[in-house]
């Protein structure tokens, strides 16, 4: 995105997006704690004062920090961990409900990106029940690694969970998808 949008406009998008996924975690009442993995001390900051859980990423490279995160989380008790990108500009608290809800009944829940490539959500029970495998072409990696596990999994699908923002494209879908939910809201009032 950077020949649309300077380093700023860049910078205010992820902490707005952001803002916005924590603001669904902590709405949808459906988990015991919101934990953000960064690399950047300013992403960390503003995650600590929206009510998250900083946790700085103790070795490089996503899926290496993501994985150590997991494992303090097990580690820890926890049961089931639901990890999810930061860029999901529609993603709504029933969202995170229904993922939970799934989750109830199988060990592995996917929530692809809206190309079908990627996987925008990924909740497991345990975690760290199937490795993590996010970038390109993830959704499949992480489907297989769950049928080759014997792992019962499941797919959810919304708006909200599929629309990451990752190239200029993706913005104007999210103005149109907007601009068309306002539509439909208007005329419901109508």
């Amino acid at each position: 995105m950077a020949p649309h949008l300077s380093q700023k406009q860049r910078a205010d998008l992820v902490l707005e997006m952001l803002r916005h996924v924590i603001d669904a975690l902590q709405t949808s009442n459906a988990l015991d704690a919101i934990l953000v993995v960064s690399a950047d001390p300013h992403v960390l900051a503003q995650a600590s004062a929206w009510g998250a859980q900083p946790s700085p990423e103790e070795v490089p490279g996503h899926n290496e920090a993501l994985h150590a995160a997991a494992i303090r989380e097990r580690n820890a008790g926890t049961g089931a961990l639901l990890t999810i990108s930061a860029d999901l500009p529609l993603l709504h608290p029933d969202d995170i409900r229904q993922m939970r809800n799934l989750a109830e009944e199988h060990a592995v829940v996917l929530a692809p990106s809206r190309d079908g490539t990627g996987t925008n959500a990924l909740l497991t029970r345990p975690p760290l029940a199937i490795p993590y495998r996010f970038g390109p072409g993830s959704f499949q990696l992480h489907r297989e690694a769950a049928q080759d596990l014997g792992l019962q999994h499941t797919l959810y699908t919304s708006i909200g969970s599929a629309l990451d923002i990752d190239v200029i494209d993706d913005l104007t879908a999210l103005k149109y998808l907007k601009a068309e939910a306002v539509r439909n809201r208007n005329s419901l009032v109508s």
